[in-house]
């Protein structure tokens, strides 16, 4: 624990903190990077060009700076990187790297005192503590799995299939022939890929859509216009190839019992976490209503409609709900979508108001902000509406 001397140290600098803004973490990474260039090797360099994970450092930073009297606070958000952190297999000596560059740069943007710095690396040292005690307790769990590792493992690719336009699955089973883990719906595979064609090693997460069945895992990868892994999946990944992946990770999954009615709310490639909630309620056989509310742009980029028809087999109480924003002519009112224009859950409110239903949102940040208001407005509690954001958290 700390000690009221460093926290009220601490504390005191949080407003020249806030003041200074996302320009400290791009201190701080442009930093580490000079110095520790390997780095590059795990970090998500596109994050880094659009601000994305450095805006996401600043809120962390200041978030624990103003919890240190009530670290419980931060848990979920310890639960969330720790997550994210062990599918980048982030090793406990790398904290000691981090908090060099970290307090370098204190130092280096304000001077502040030798008592101040002191104060950051005792609060740094005891936030690394939580993560290193954390990580490594899933590292063991992961491993001890039936059909578990540690580190990376070789896939092969065993499917290929383009799923809508911008959107193909890939069929992965395990080069080795031995049993995969068996994970929860709704959490993700980091897939590392190195090549020739890419600056560095390049580490992305991408939601699993099966149901867990201790022989294969299935992804789904959009392709993005600017995107390192996504353009490489697309255009030179082919059957029989070999990949790496870590072992399943993530804080968001849907934990439910049969008997608890379900709704999946999801846009664009959001649905794939959805997905394999989905297909694992199917798989259950789930006793309680389902409803699944999707958004795309039309049906060129609908990926997956077919997959979510023929789940109805198995949950005769799921109902499917789908928008598209700008129809294309070829698509079928009625058959294809069921409504034109943005999400409007108005349209199917008698659907949501069971007080016992769980929401599952997924999607670009200003949908699921968008969804999130409509669900408060309709009385859902918040206790009940789950998220995830693809790539650094935000709150919606």
């Amino acid at each position: 624990m700390l000690d009221a001397q460093t926290i009220a140290t601490v504390k005191s600098t949080i407003p020249l903190i806030a003041a200074t803004g996302p320009k400290l973490t791009a201190h701080f990474y442009d930093r580490m990077f000079a110095h520790n260039p390997e780095l590059k090797d795990i970090f998500n360099m596109s994050n880094q060009r659009n601000g994305d994970q450095r805006q996401a450092l600043f809120d962390a930073i200041c978030a624990y700076a103003a919890n240190l009297e009530n670290l419980a606070a931060l848990l979920p958000a310890v639960e969330r990187i720790a997550q994210k952190h062990t599918s980048f297999i982030i090793q406990p000596e790398q904290y000691n790297i981090v908090g060099e560059h970290l307090l370098a740069t204190l130092d280096e943007m304000f001077s502040p005192g030798q008592e101040v710095l002191d104060a950051w690396g005792k609060a740094y040292g005891v936030l690394a503590g939580v993560f290193i005690n954390r990580e490594a307790e899933i590292y063991k769990e992961s491993a001890e799995k039936t059909g578990g590792w540690s580190g990376t493992r070789e896939f092969r690719i065993v499917e290929k299939q383009p799923q809508s336009e911008l959107i193909t699955s890939f069929l992965l089973e395990p080069a080795d022939g031995k049993p995969v883990a068996d994970f929860q719906p709704g959490q993700y595979l980091a897939v590392y890929i190195r090549d020739a064609s890419l600056e560095n090693q390049e580490i992305r997460q991408y939601s699993l859509t099966q149901a867990p069945n201790g022989k294969t895992y299935r992804i789904a990868v959009k392709r993005e216009g600017q995107g390192a892994v996504s353009n490489f999946l697309h255009n030179f990944a082919l059957p029989g190839d070999i990949i790496h992946l870590a072992a399943p990770h993530g804080d968001f999954f849907m934990d439910v019992s049969e008997t608890t009615p379900v709704a999946l709310i999801s846009a664009g490639v959001g649905q794939t976490p959805m997905l394999g909630m989905l297909n694992t309620l199917a798989q259950r056989g789930h006793k309680a209503p389902v409803q699944w509310l999707h958004a795309a742009e039309n049906g060129a980029v609908h990926a997956f409609a077919g997959e979510v028809k023929n789940a109805q087999t198995q949950l005769p109480q799921l109902e499917s709900h789908v928008w598209y924003n700008q129809p294309l002519t070829s698509d079928l009112p009625g058959e294809d979508f069921q409504y034109q224009g943005l999400m409007d859950l108005s349209k199917v409110s008698e659907k949501l108001t069971d007080p016992a239903m769980h929401f599952y949102l997924c999607g670009p940040v200003g949908f699921m902000q968008f969804a999130a208001k409509q669900l408060l407005a309709l009385g859902i509690a918040e206790a009940n509406v789950h998220y995830e954001c693809f790539g650094p958290h935000k709150v919606i």
